[in-house]
């Protein structure tokens, strides 16, 4: 059972997962499965501290390196696909870097949206706070995804995907998800209308 497993070791195992989470986004890893495990593993909230928490670092460590060892390349490789948000991004970095988080980095995989701000060198406190509190809702979303998987398996009999989805601690946090994708296009049609 995870859950007695996890419980009678829960800081150990929150510190190993914590600590795998940041080599993970370092290594040029997505999110979207630690989000998942952290919430099957931890529950909504406390796995949304943990993987918010982790995947900032992580995304901070990467941008840090890229910034170091590699400007030279990714400018030479990202500049003029950036271009647009680059003037964009230059006129209030934290806020811009923020709502572009909130919106899930506008379709662009993850690991390109953890280095690019390097084409205009966001000091690195503006890059973690903005992270962090644009990562907020959507990591929200699909840790309660992962606690309703954990809760679902833990509970049923057999396992039937019509079941699954319409538990309530399935479908909830769906419409949740589906509604900040639609409140995400309609931020991205005011801040980002200018960028094509």
């Amino acid at each position: 059972n995870i859950s007695s497993f996890l419980s009678s070791n829960f800081l150990i195992n929150a510190i190993y997962f914590f600590i795998f989470s940041i080599v993970w986004i370092t290594m040029l890893g997505f999110g979207s499965p630690i989000l998942i495990v952290s919430g099957i593993l931890f529950g909504k909230w406390i796995g949304t501290i943990i993987s918010v928490l982790s995947i900032s670092i992580g995304a901070l460590t990467l941008y840090s390196i890229a910034n170091f060892f590699f400007k030279d390349i990714v400018k030479k490789l990202l500049e003029r696909k950036f271009e647009k948000y680059i003037q964009l991004f230059q006129k209030n970095e934290f806020y811009y870097f923020f709502i572009y988080r909130f919106v899930g980095g506008l379709g662009v995989p993850f690991f390109l949206q953890n280095v690019f701000p390097v084409l205009f060198n966001m000091k690195k406190v503006n890059y973690f706070f903005s992270s962090f509190l644009g990562f907020v809702p959507g990591f929200f979303i699909l840790n309660t995804v992962g606690a309703g998987l954990n809760s679902y398996i833990e509970q049923a009999q057999s396992f039937s995907f019509l079941d699954l989805i319409l538990t309530p601690d399935i479908y909830l946090p769906i419409i949740m998800f589906i509604v900040l994708m639609i409140l995400s296009l309609i931020i991205r049609k005011i801040f980002f209308k200018n960028v094509n």
